[in-house]
C-alpha cells in the first residue's frame, strides 16, 4: 500500500512541499476552506490514505467530530501564530483505536490562511516509560522470586514425600488424592522455578546475533511444533548490523511472542503470523543515572491477525501474573519484558481487532568497541 501511496504521489504533487515531504512525523497543509491541501508521505501511512484521495476532502472527514485539532486551526488563523495541543485523542474507525498525539499547528507564510498541522504520536515516548515500570515490577518478582524458593519449596518438597508415602499404603480411591496432591505439588514447584528466572542477577554473555538467524530458528520450532497449521511469513531488512545481545535469551523472547500469536489464532481459519525487522533511526532513550541517551534503530515486530488483546489488560500485559489465558501464569510476557530491558530495548504492543503487533526495539552492535566497553564494565 506504501509503494501504491509513492507512485500516486509521484504522478500528483511531488517536490509540492519538499521539506515537508522529508520529516518522519505527519504533516498536513489544509487550506482556507479546511480543505486537505497537502499530506506528505508520513501523513499518507497514519492515514492509511493517499495524497490525492485526502486532498479530495475536508479535513474533518479524517478527524472525529468535536475534535481540538479543529478548533486548532481556527485559533491559529485568527491569531496568526503557532499553537500546540498536547495528547490529543484523534481516535476513529477511519485511523484506528489509541491514537494519541501531540499537535502542533502553524500559519502558512506563502499562502494565505493555510495551516500547516503536525501530529507527533505519543505512543513511543509513554510506552516507554511503562516500560521503566515494567522493570520496576519485574524487580519485585525478583525479590518474590528468592523468598518463594526457600519458603515454599522446601515444604513442598515434604508435602510430596508424605503424599507418596500414603500411596504406597492406600487403596485405589485415596491413591487418586494422594497422586492429586504430587501433581499440585509439582506444578507450584514448576511456577516457582519460573520465577527464579527473575531473580538471576548475573550479566548476560553477549556477542554480535544475526538476528534473522535467530528468527528462521524461532520459525523452525514453531512450524514443526504448536504453529504447524498456522501460516508463517516475513518481512527482513537484509542490510540490518547484528544484535549485541545473548543469541538463547532472543530466541526466547520471540518464542514466546510467536507461541502467544499462535494460540490467538486457534480459532480462526486465515490466522497468519508475520515477522519483519527494519532500521529505524530516531528512537533514543535516556538511561536512569547517566547522561548518555542510547540509540534503538533496530526494530522487530511480531504481527498476527487474532482478535487482539483484551483493552483492560493491554497497560499491565508485560507485569507479572497478568494473562487473559484460563490457564496462564502471566509470566511468558514479564519474561519477555525482562530480557529485552537487559539487552538495553524495550518492548511493546499495539492491539486492535484483527491486528495485533509486538514491536521490540533493540541497540545495534557498535563493533569491537562495544566489546571492550563491556569488558571495562565487567
Amino acid at each position: 500500500m506504501t509503494q501504491m501511496m509513492q507512485n500516486t504521489r509521484r504522478n500528483s504533487d511531488k517536490g509540492k512541499y519538499p521539506v515537508l515531504d522529508s520529516l518522519p512525523q505527519p504533516v498536513l497543509v489544509v487550506d482556507g476552506e479546511g480543505r486537505v491541501a497537502h499530506a506528505n508521505l508520513a501523513a499518507e501511512a497514519f492515514f492509511g490514505s493517499s495524497a490525492a484521495f485526502m486532498s479530495r476532502h475536508m479535513l474533518d472527514y479524517f478527524i472525529p467530530f468535536g475534535s481540538p485539532v479543529l478548533s486548532l486551526i481556527d485559533q491559529v488563523r485568527a491569531s496568526g501564530t503557532a499553537i500546540n495541543e498536547y495528547k490529543v485523542d484523534i481516535s476513529s474507525p477511519r485511523i484506528g483505536r489509541e491514537q494519541v498525539v501531540d499537535a502542533y499547528a502553524s500559519p502558512l507564510l506563502e499562502q494565505q490562511d493555510c495551516v500547516v498541522l503536525m501530529f507527533q504520536q505519543r505512543s513511543m515516548a509513554d510506552k516507554i516509560d511503562r516500560q521503566l515500570t515494567h522493570r520496576g515490577a519485574a524487580r519485585t518478582v525478583t525479590g518474590l522470586a528468592a523468598m518463594l524458593a526457600h519458603e515454599i519449596k522446601n515444604p513442598l518438597s515434604g508435602i510430596r514425600g508424605a503424599a507418596q508415602l500414603l500411596e504406597m499404603a492406600a487403596n485405589e480411591q485415596d491413591r487418586q488424592l494422594t497422586r492429586l496432591i504430587t501433581d499440585e505439588a509439582d506444578r507450584i514447584v514448576k511456577l516457582v522455578d519460573r520465577m527464579e528466572v527473575f531473580s538471576d542477577q548475573r550479566p548476560i554473555e553477549r556477542d554480535p546475533v544475526n538476528i534473522h538467524a535467530v528468527l528462521e530458528h524461532v520459525k523452525t520450532l514453531a512450524k514443526s511444533g504448536f504453529a504447524r497449521n498456522i501460516r508463517i511469513t516475513e518481512e527482513y531488512d537484509p542490510s540490518l548490523p547484528p544484535v549485541y545481545g545473548n543469541r538463547d535469551q532472543l530466541i526466547q523472547v520471540f518464542l514466546n511472542l510467536v507461541k502467544n500469536a499462535s494460540e490467538a489464532l486457534t480459532k480462526r481459519a486465515d490466522g497468519e503470523i508475520h515477522l519483519t525487522t527494519a532500521f529505524r533511526p530516531g528512537i533514543h532513550l535516556s538511561v536512569p543515572g547517566s547522561a548518555e541517551r542510547v540509540s534503538l534503530p533496530l526494530e522487530f515486530c511480531v504481527r498476527d491477525n487474532g482478535s487482539g488483546v483484551n483493552e483492560d489488560i493491554r497497560p499491565h500485559l508485560f507485569d507479572p501474573f497478568v494473562t487473559s489465558k484460563p490457564n496462564g501464569s502471566g509470566l511468558g510476557l514479564a519474561l519477555v519484558a525482562k530480557i529485552v530491558g537487559d539487552h538495553g530495548g524495550v518492548v511493546e504492543c499495539e492491539s486492535e481487532p484483527r491486528k495485533t503487533i509486538f514491536r521490540i526495539l533493540l541497540p545495534a552492535w557498535r563493533g569491537e568497541t562495544e566489546t571492550e566497553h563491556q569488558d571495562e564494565v565487567e
